[in-house]
């Protein structure tokens, strides 16, 4: 099967002098169901590894391809449309619109699907009650915990139901116990299936992740796998 994500020979150079090198010849698979932590200091390249893997950002130089389609070979307007229907992001900061409820916070994540505000209401409920919200759909930001907020943040990059969902730094402005909710409710998530990239510098977060990639210099200097527990279920999802 084709990976989700599938990087060959990357590079992303920013000018200055002297130049940046951010990603240095970054070669990369991550297979449908995956659950991978990008973890590394502040300065390795996590967050262009983030822009690229979620098509913020082009590479200078080696192949990209997200889903099964070749980055560098997509207009604009065609990356937007990617990023809108295949990829999820969740960031440290929430993002939430204040005064919204949090129905409508998601509900409003689907406005470029083409769906009445009928069925995205409809979808963002069905999604709050997944992340564990379905007390709180009406109530809006400011009446939310930290991890309540963060929860309708996961909720509105699943709603679109996307190959890939991208999380950068998702417990960094939350206490731990928030911040521990978080990730059990991503790997909730990727037991169900859903392909989980997670981007960190926190080696407490990236030790309970099934992989974790070690970026440094804009380098990957080591891919770790965690060992298995018990043998997956038959049937899993994609």
């Amino acid at each position: 099967m084709t990976p989700v994500v599938h990087l060959s020979g990357v590079s992303r150079v920013y000018p200055g002098q002297p130049p940046v090198r951010a990603l240095d010849g970054v070669s990369l698979d991550v297979e449908y169901g995956e659950m991978v932590g990008i973890v590394g200091p502040s300065g390795s390249g996590k967050s262009t590894m983030l822009n690229i893997l979620g098509t913020l950002d082009r590479a200078d130089s080696g192949d990209v391809h997200v889903d099964g389609y070749d980055v560098a070979a997509l207009s604009d307007r065609q990356l937007s449309a990617l990023r809108s229907r295949r990829i999820g992001f969740v960031f440290q900061q929430f993002f939430l619109a204040p005064g919204v409820s949090a129905l409508d916070n998601v509900a409003d994540g689907l406005l470029y699907t083409g769906l009445s505000l009928r069925k995205r209401r409809a979808r963002a409920r069905q999604t709050l009650q997944r992340v564990g919200l379905a007390d709180r759909v009406h109530h809006r930001p400011h009446e939310l915990s930290g991890g309540q907020r963060q929860r309708v943040a996961v909720a509105r990059a699943l709603a679109g139901r996307p190959s890939l969902l991208l999380a950068d730094e998702p417990t960094g402005a939350l206490d731990s116990a928030s911040g521990a909710a978080v990730i059990k409710l991503l790997h909730e998530l990727h037991a169900a299936g859903t392909t989980i990239v997670v981007i960190t510098h926190d080696h407490d977060v990236a030790r309970e992740l099934p992989r974790q990639l070690h970026i440094l210099d804009g380098r990957i200097s080591a891919d770790e796998r965690a060992e298995r527990s018990a043998a997956p279920a038959p049937g899993g999802a994609r």
